[in-house]
């Protein structure tokens, strides 16, 4: 492997197919020799048409059992997208995907044209268990033939009984945490010749960050993480007290401007009325089938409405005060309409094998059943996620984990984290909180919510992967403005 990191250095000028083909015939080689996997790395030049511009996609092959080295092997899906610019710096952005159970390789699209690209090699690879010949997909609630089913809790435990007997049959599920698969980037990095790379991820992206930087802090010149969850966030312990944050700042920011205050007057107390009613008994929603068009009737209940409504804010926090209001009118369309789209959304992007895999044995294990009434007490959401998900938690197999692994991560790299002021689901204090253990950190809350964005943050982010030791001018945070609340 050292070999393929000089001979990357001496030919990084030259044209970057050239590079790459002379770097994966010495990888495939190495890799071969030291783990025994014939070839390891496959990838193949090939194009990517929206963009026209050059891409190698291909698999990196690793053992599912890593420690024991041999029995069944996983084919991690790959994608290199080689920096516009020639020469191109050194050091890749590696991008690690959320959830957990999305497959990064999948986000090829939206890297394809992106700013950091025009200097830098970006490096999609989909995590064990989100792809490739090892999809950790389950059959949960909801299909185009039951679209009842998309309004039932996800978290179903005879879906996850189901879903197990059908995985274990074809697959270890207690090797697929996410020390293993920081384990897999690692070595992906080093048969791709790189030996300095930046990491870039979100929401569970960053949870896996924080862990690569544990494991391998000597291979990472920079690390950006955006809507943070760090060790220290118990899936899905926090998820009602963060609903019920994010919910809280929207009435507060509603009863504050004149014009949403003139539309929405109560609408803390119309929400309310809301949740008591459905309490009591669901309403009726019409929704168009996905496939056929032909309106279908639903029934939206309390949990129903809830869950939905928390999912709509991590991007659509704008539309919440009038789902709010059309709800408290009696008309659940317009949200049944959205959910459905966004519940049937998840089924397709997230594997939920691999997720109860990483949030079994990383999260729900280290949560004490009398912590959750004092963490869902007086919310909107309630108790619900919690309980069902530990419940599938009983049954589901669990990977063995380091035995620091529910320390704070520590190191001196420099990583520039991102808090969205009205985030549903990882709200500024555990950006802060994981920024308290990093010597060389930096937490910009803005407006937003879950994944904030735009001009500002661009200008930050380029700034900080320029020269990530000096700290980023973020005074352009500022001016930024939340969006103001659609009118009914």
């Amino acid at each position: 492997m050292l070999l393929a990191g000089r001979l990357n250095r001496r030919i990084h000028t030259a044209c970057p197919y050239l590079r790459m083909l002379v770097l994966i015939s010495i990888c495939v080689a190495a890799g071969a020799a030291d783990d025994k996997i014939e070839p390891r790395l496959r990838l193949r030049d090939t194009l990517h048409q929206p963009s026209g511009t050059p891409m190698r996609r291909g698999v990196f092959r690793v053992w599912e059992n890593r420690k024991a080295a041999s029995g069944r092997v996983l084919e991690l899906e790959v994608v290199v997208l080689p920096a516009l610019e020639k020469p191109a710096a050194p050091d890749p952005v590696f991008y690690v995907a959320g959830g957990p159970g999305q497959n990064a390789a999948a986000s090829v699209d939206g890297w394809a044209r992106h700013w950091m690209r025009q200097k830098r090699d970006i490096v999609l690879v989909g995590q064990r268990g989100t792809g490739g010949n090892n999809l950790l997909q389950c059959g949960l609630p909801g299909s185009d033939g039951d679209i009842q089913g998309y309004f039932e809790p996800a978290f179903d435990e005879d879906a996850f009984r189901a879903c197990l007997k059908e995985l274990r049959q074809r697959a270890d599920l207690r090797m697929y945490s996410t020390p293993i698969a920081m384990d897999d980037l690692n070595d992906l990095r080093a048969a791709l010749g790189y030996e300095k790379i930046n990491l870039y991820g979100g929401s569970y992206g960053s949870r896996a960050e924080l862990v690569y930087l544990r494991r391998h802090p000597e291979t990472v010149r920079c690390a950006i993480l955006n809507s943070v969850a760090p060790i220290a966030f118990r899936n899905p312990l926090y998820h009602a007290e963060g609903a019920q944050h994010a919910l809280d700042e929207i009435f507060k920011r509603c009863e504050a401007r004149a014009e949403c205050r003139k539309v929405y007057d109560d609408l803390r107390k119309k929400f309310d009325t809301v949740m008591k009613r459905l309490s009591k008994e669901r309403a009726k929603a019409t929704v168009r089938h996905p496939r056929t068009g032909e309106k279908v009737e639903v029934r939206i209940s309390r949990d129903a409405f809830a869950d939905g409504l928390r999912i709509f804010m991590y991007v659509n926090y704008q539309d919440v005060p009038r789902i709010i209001y059309r709800a408290y009118e009696g008309d659940f369309d317009s949200f049944a309409e959205a959910a459905l789209r966004r519940a049937r959304g998840l089924r397709h992007s997230l594997a939920f094998g691999m997720l109860a895999c990483v949030t079994c044995a990383e999260d729900v294990a280290r949560i004490a059943p009398e912590e959750i009434q004092s963490r869902t007490r007086d919310t909107f959401l309630g108790d619900g996620r919690v309980r069902r998900q530990m419940a599938i938690c009983e049954f589901w197999p669990k990977s063995e984990l380091p035995d620091d692994y529910g320390d704070p991560v520590r190191t001196d790299v420099p990583v520039l984290l991102f808090s969205g002021e009205l985030d549903s689901v990882t709200p500024p204090k555990w950006g802060a909180e994981a920024a308290s253990h990093l010597s060389k950190a930096t937490h910009v809350i803005a407006p937003g919510s879950h994944g904030v964005g735009g001009s500002c943050i661009d200008s930050i982010e380029r700034a900080f992967l320029e020269h990530p030791d000096r700290k980023p001018d973020t005074s352009c945070v500022d001016q930024m403005r939340l969006a103001g609340f659609r009118a009914p």
